[in-house]
Order: structure tokens, then sequence, then C-alpha cells
């Protein structure tokens, strides 16, 4: 009989929570969030860090371009996003995935959405001095060896 209870587990919430998000937010955000409602940060800190980014099945970083796009596609959530764009970089996701994610949505969320997303992400990248173009393409508008267009044998713009 497979195991089907679920599991949290506080302190690798709390671990997880550091790891991704930094010292400042455990310490700032979830603190400030506490004095407004209090048990609610423990709460997603140990629901969502200690039991949903625990379970088998997916690594880290496919975790992050899960919620990156659930939370582009929801809309109206920036500083989630905000605060996940960062916790993508801070994993080793290369701006360019993060931005291709957000990329690839617009024919399934709409283009705003997927516009509204990638301006969280270039915020994100202008604040913290990250090349939107470093790991996974040419920066600075350059093209790749074999971006040309088909028809012309032209380099695509």
């Amino acid at each position: 009989m497979v195991n089907t209870r679920a599991s949290v587990d506080r302190e690798a919430g709390y671990a997880l929570m550091g790891r991704l998000a930094g010292p400042e937010t455990v310490e700032g955000t979830l603190k400030s969030l506490e004095s407004l409602a209090p048990g609610f940060a423990d709460w997603i800190v140990t629901a969502l860090f200690g039991g949903t980014y625990q379970r088998e099945g997916l690594e880290l970083r496919d975790r992050q371009i899960a919620t990156l796009a659930a939370l582009t596609a929801l809309g109206g959530v920036e500083p989630q996003v905000d605060d996940h764009v960062r916790n993508s970089l801070r994993i080793g996701m290369e701006p360019r995935e993060i931005v291709e994610v957000m990329v690839h949505l617009a024919p399934y969320i709409g283009v705003p959405r997927a516009l509204a997303g990638l301006r969280v992400a270039a915020a994100v990248f202008k604040e913290t001095g990250t090349d939107p173009g470093a790991g996974g393409g040419p920066a600075d508008g350059a093209t790749a060896p074999g971006d040309a267009d088909r028809d012309t044998g032209e380099a695509a713009p």
C-alpha cells in the first residue's frame, strides 16, 4: 500500500525559505507579516516550503519554473513574482531561462500578463545588476549561429 499521508517539516520549511529567499526575507518580511496576521507567516512557510516544496517528483528548479508560471499567469501578484524571480536566480537559474518562462506563457495567459511578468523580471535584473542576456543566448541583440531566416538566409532580427 502506498503511503498517501501528507507530511510537513517546519524546520525544513524554514531552512528552504532561507535558502530561497535569503535571511533578510525570513527576518524582515515574515516578522512584519507575523505582526499583522499572527501565525499566518508560520503557516505559509510550514505548509508551502515544509510541505509542498518537500515532496518528491520535482527538483527545486522545476518547482521554481512552475511557481513563476503560476504567479505570472495569476496576475496582480507582482511582489510574489519579484520574490520568485530572485529565488530563481539564487538557486542558479539563468536570467534567460526566467525570461523564456514568461515569453512561453504569452499564448496561454495573454500578452499583457506575460509582459507584466517580464517587467518585474527586468526590474529585478536591473536592481541586482544581473545581465538579462546571460546564460542561454547572445546578449545585446547579437544572433546565434543558425538564427537565419529560412526564406532569405539572412540573420533574424
